[in-house]
């Protein structure tokens, strides 16, 4: 008998081990189900919280986009520039790639009403556009291009 108390013995016990990794797998199922159901729910009130932001933060940068980087150039060039700056930077129509800055290869582009390319009214101006570009931003390497209504270029500098 004391050989069958043995088998017994360990099969209870191999019982209870089992039922005890089986518990502890379950618990942690169930804890990581209710983990994940937290995590979810925390993602959820997060990604309210991430939208309740993407919500604000894109009506600040509404705000920011109302001033154009045009407008934005513009009014540093009020408060800061030269008469002539002013005159020539009043016939700016539009500036892109004034924000995307990396101090490694930095280009902006400035629209102007200005006809006639190079040959036109806007080559001197150009150059004021692009001096007061200068000033409004700076770069290790960048570089402002100056076009006319037509798309045509009219002249460039480095900021």
């Amino acid at each position: 008998m004391g050989m069958k108390s043995k088998i017994a013995l360990g099969a209870v016990v191999g019982i209870v081990v089992i039922g005890a990794v089986s518990a502890n797998s379950g618990d942690a199922d169930g804890g990581s189900t209710g983990k994940d159901s937290s995590a979810s729910a925390q993602q959820r009130a997060g990604g309210s919280k991430a939208d309740g932001a993407s919500d604000t933060k894109p009506a600040e940068d509404k705000g920011v986009e109302k001033a154009s980087q045009a407008e934005q150039f513009k009014a540093f060039v009020q408060k800061n520039g030269t008469a002539k700056e002013k005159e020539a930077v009043s016939h700016v129509t539009k500036v892109q790639g004034a924000d995307e800055q990396n101090n490694i290869l930095d280009a902006a582009d400035v629209y102007t009403d200005f006809t006639g390319g190079m040959l036109g009214e806007g080559m001197g101006p150009a150059k004021l556009i692009a001096s007061a570009f200068a000033d409004w931003k700076q770069s290790d390497n960048g570089l402002v291009t100056v076009y006319d209504a037509d798309g045509e270029l009219l002249g460039n500098g480095n900021f």
